[in-house]
C-alpha cells in the first residue's frame, strides 16, 4: 500500500485517484470517508467525533495517522482523543502531505484518514 500524492481535493493511492476523503483500513481496503458521522454533532467534518473515531478504529491498530488537510484544519475533538488513547492507539495529526509521507515510511499496525481539501 502506497499514498502516492495528494492533491488539493484528490488523493492518488496505488496509481488510483480519489477525490474524496478517505479511509486506508489495516487490510489495505480504501473507503470513503464517513464525513457526516462528525457533521452531526460539530456542524463540521473539521472535527473528528466520537462516533467517527468508533467507526474508523478497527482491534489490532497501533497508530491511525490523520492527514489534516493541506492547511492542517483537522482536528480531534476531546472524546474522539478519549477514545483512540483508550484503545492503546497512537494518533498521528498532521497536515496531508507531511502525513503521507509518515503513512508510507511506517511499518506499524496502521489506519490512515486522509482528508484532501483545506
Amino acid at each position: 500500500m502506497q499514498v502516492d500524492k495528494a492533491e488539493f481535493g484528490s488523493i492518488t493511492i496505488d496509481g488510483k485517484t480519489y477525490d474524496h476523503d478517505v479511509i486506508i483500513q489495516l487490510s489495505g481496503k480504501i473507503e470513503k470517508r464517513r464525513k457526516k458521522l462528525s457533521k452531526e454533532k460539530y456542524g463540521t467534518s473539521h472535527i473528528i467525533s466520537k462516533a467517527e473515531a468508533k467507526y474508523v478504529f478497527e482491534d489490532g491498530c497501533d497508530v491511525l495517522i490523520v492527514g489534516a488537510g493541506h492547511n492542517g484544519n483537522v482536528s480531534l475533538s476531546q472524546e474522539a482523543s478519549d477514545y483512540f488513547d483508550k484503545k492503546g492507539c497512537r494518533v498521528i495529526l498532521q497536515p496531508t502531505p507531511e502525513a503521507i509521507r509518515f503513512f508510507n515510511q511506517s511499518h506499524e499496525k496502521k489506519i490512515g484518514l486522509m482528508h484532501v481539501t483545506c
